[in-house]
């Protein structure tokens, strides 16, 4: 049962490009960030739902996790292995909810949620509280605070963008096209 969970299906040269080319995606949409060190708005979550849509949790989670590595070393900024783990968890958790089923709504807002509390809310805020050199348990408190009318906000508008991305008349007629 766990290799069939963790085995890389073949890839099409085809996929391959894709593949590659959602990569490259990924790493220019993690760069249009704004926002604090603790609080960042982005649009990087669409190039991972399409891969995930697209190519499946394994897929997706490689991509994410190269991609979020990448990135790092690009920007010049500190690596921290948890947000890649982050960055996995979500690629997963997209894939085994939304590859290979039909788009319900009810699919994108289980995967949106779970992704807003486990991976955005409570890993994401471990990383960052670990990455600082001192917060006292009334600072990490706050941070959680923030990041929790964070989510609060951001994940209707993703569950929206999410569903109306995959779908858009554009996207499902790629997916028949090459799929």
């Amino acid at each position: 049962m766990i290799s069939v969970l963790f085995r890389f299906p073949k890839l099409r040269t085809l996929d391959m490009t894709m593949l590659g080319i959602i990569m490259a995606l990924g790493l220019i949409a993690d760069r249009l960030t704004f926002g604090t060190r603790s609080i960042q708005i982005g649009s990087g979550f669409i190039v991972v739902v399409v891969a995930s849509y697209l190519y499946g949790p394994i897929w997706s989670a490689t991509i994410a996790g190269l991609t979020d590595v990448i990135g790092t070393l690009i920007s010049g900024q500190v690596y921290n292995v948890g947000f890649t783990i982050s960055a996995i968890f979500g690629a997963l958790i997209y894939g085994w909810l939304l590859y290979d089923k039909p788009v319900r709504l009810a699919r994108v807002v289980i995967a949106q949620i779970l992704i807003a509390i486990f991976v955005n809310l409570i890993l994401n805020t471990i990383w960052i509280s670990l990455g600082s050199t001192y917060q006292a348990p009334t600072q990490i408190l706050i941070l959680l605070f923030d990041r929790l009318i964070k989510q609060i906000i951001m994940t209707p508008i993703q569950i929206a963008i999410i569903y109306t991305i995959l779908k858009s008349s554009q996207f499902i007629k790629i997916k028949r096209k090459y799929y």
